[in-house]
């Protein structure tokens, strides 16, 4: 058996699980962001949808617990997800305030009794997620899962699987977040008896993906600071935490997220010239307050001298003085949401993702592998990620 030149160049370590390793932009994730609004069609046709949203509403009328879990990009996908079902369940006329996103770990460790387990998971094998899906089952609990594998354990092992076509090919994951979005958008639209347009919504996000000048203007502003904070209110604080991930993950730049109101409660304390703020303000439900405590957040961020952007609505952008985000704004295309909060969650997806390569090329860094090409953060992750022992 003969081997060419590029197996036998390959390091050791570089088996074919991981991602493509390039020498230069573009890179995968590009790859991946720019796809995304073909995954719509599938998503929002999947057959699957319309038999897990009776359960959920069968759930719902039982009055027992609905939960949505998932780790890393997933968790905040499940998040997503369980923002979407709320306001489908609340849309219907039903009790709002029932559906609760879990982390996969404390999950497992203290599971819900009956109703339903919804695990979010691209790879179906994530430990934490199969072992929440594993407690929720011997409490009784119908398990589901929201998975991009169908060979993986979670798409075998649950009463309903929901496949969404596409997997990540490269580990600063974007097409997983995405896909869970739209998977609960197409759970959503069968709860709230809506019909969603996959024609429409994949023309707004493909004009939501278009780069422009915006987010490499806020990365230059951001090069030098030393910590990014990002902050949101309402389906915003999914938007935010996800920014975090991936700023970290493929920028390689330490980033938090907290909600709108919690930086405002002693986090500032640690803040100043050093350290940026994104503020993300989409949100079209109670859109005003949120403006309003936003505004004065970003006032009190400019007067410890803080560098702020912000990922903005249209509305918002209206709303929300320029001379308050002087590193720059991203600003949402406009359009009429079918399903508060479907737009600011899939928007946000995408100025995330337009934002966060932008940082990746202003570091100069290669965002595919998160950085497992190096051999300490490779080691320290198998540390971790290949224990079965817990």
């Amino acid at each position: 058996m003969t081997t060419s030149p590029e197996q036998s160049a390959r390091p050791a370590w570089r088996t074919d699980d991981y991602p493509e390793l390039r020498p230069n932009p573009p890179w995968v994730t590009e790859e991946m962001v720019a796809s995304q609004p073909a995954l719509i069609a599938p998503i929002l046709t999947n057959p699957r949808a319309a038999e897990l949203a009776q359960i959920l509403l069968d759930v719902d009328e039982s009055g027992e617990p609905i939960v949505v879990t998932g780790c890393g990009t997933s968790e905040h996908g499940a998040i997503a997800v369980a923002e979407l079902l709320d306001a489908a369940l609340r849309h219907r006329g039903a009790q709002g305030g029932r559906v609760e996103a879990r982390q996969a770990f404390e999950a497992a460790l203290d599971p819900r009794a009956g109703g339903l387990c919804l695990a979010v998971t691209e790879s179906g094998g994530t430990r934490a997620t199969l072992l929440a899906l594993d407690a929720a089952r011997d409490t009784g609990a119908t398990t589901a899962a929201i998975t991009a594998n169908p060979e993986g354990q979670a798409a075998s092992s649950v009463d309903v699987a929901m496949l969404t076509p596409a997997r990540d090919r490269a580990w600063c994951h974007t097409v997983a977040y995405t896909s869970a979005i739209l998977a609960g958008a197409a759970l959503a639209a069968e709860i709230a008896e809506i019909d969603l347009s996959p024609d429409d919504l994949a023309a707004w996000l493909q004009q939501a993906l278009t780069p422009t000048k915006a987010e490499r203007n806020i990365a230059q502003e951001f090069h030098d600071l030393s910590l990014l904070h990002i902050i949101g209110s309402g389906a915003d604080r999914v938007t935010a935490r996800e920014i975090a991930l991936k700023i970290e993950e493929g920028a390689r730049r330490p980033a938090v997220a907290r909600d709108l109101e919690t930086l405002l409660h002693g986090h500032f304390v640690a803040c100043g010239p050093a350290t940026g703020l994104i503020v993300v303000l989409t949100e079209s439900r109670e859109a005003a307050r949120r403006q309003q405590r936003a505004t004065h957040g970003m006032e009190a961020a400019a007067r410890l001298g803080m560098p702020i952007a912000a990922i903005l609505s249209p509305k918002a952008a209206h709303a929300v003085p320029e001379p308050l985000t002087p590193a720059g704004r991203i600003v949402l295309p406009p359009g009429d949401d079918p399903l508060p909060p479907l737009l600011p969650l899939l928007g946000g997806a995408a100025a995330l993702q337009r934002l966060t390569l932008a940082l990746v090329a202003d570091a100069g860094v290669n965002p595919d592998l998160i950085r497992r090409e190096e051999a300490p953060y490779r080691e320290a992750a198998a540390l971790v990620e290949d224990r079965t022992d817990w």
